[in-house]
């Protein structure tokens, strides 16, 4: 037998509900997500994206997150929702500053691609869906994009950008972060399995927040 048939009427209510609202959501952000990263991997193959380029992509993939986090600072009242969230604009603005002053240092400007381009709109096309939901909708909806996206910028990273630095100090500092990034994807599945069952605490009587 199946745990979910041993689970309380209200439980399985509560889990149906955000596995379909998961359902008919997240699948775009993953597609939009490969579709976004698609110019990396091109630019892979026929031509390795520069460092400067590179920089710009960590910078607009920071600041991304930054923006994400900001949203749900406002939108968020989950207690370990707002908790990741503040760390997400903390760590993501320390990575920020410390590749521009890599930059500066190596006389690098950030450079505006074709990656970068299409993270930054298919970010403000979430973001205004993130916009529109409310409350314990919201914050799934969210971390599950932290998720994602947080899937997305490491194999990104490991596969492309790492493999395409030619400054020794833009590599190294590549590889220094990804540890960081994962650390925020181990942090956002744990929120993620932690929401989940908040629908066993409500049908116990405690409160989901």
């Amino acid at each position: 037998m199946s745990k979910e048939m041993n689970m309380p009427k209200t439980v399985r209510i509560s889990n149906t509900g955000i596995q379909s609202r998961r359902k008919a959501f997240w699948p775009v952000a993953t597609i939009l997500f490969a579709v976004a990263l698609h110019p990396v991997r091109a630019n892979a193959q026929g031509g390795a994206p520069t460092d400067s380029q590179i920089v710009g992509i960590v910078l607009a993939a920071d600041q991304i997150d930054i923006d994400y986090a900001k949203l749900a600072m406002s939108k968020a009242k989950d207690q370990r929702v707002k908790d990741f969230a503040q760390q997400m604009i903390t760590d993501h603005s320390a990575v920020s500053k410390s590749v521009n002053d890599l930059a500066a240092k190596l006389n690098v400007s950030p450079e505006e691609s074709e990656t970068s381009k299409s993270l930054k709109a298919q970010a403000q096309e979430i973001t205004e869906k993130l916009q529109g939901l409310e409350g314990k909708e919201f914050e799934t909806a969210y971390i599950d994009n932290e998720v994602t996206y947080h899937q997305a910028v490491i194999n990104a990273t490991k596969t492309v950008l790492i493999p395409s630095a030619q400054n020794a100090e833009v590599k190294s500092a590549l590889q220094g972060a990804t540890p960081l990034f994962e650390g925020h994807l181990q942090h956002a599945q744990r929120v993620q399995s932690a929401i989940e069952s908040r629908g066993i605490n409500t049908s116990n009587g405690k409160s989901s927040y």
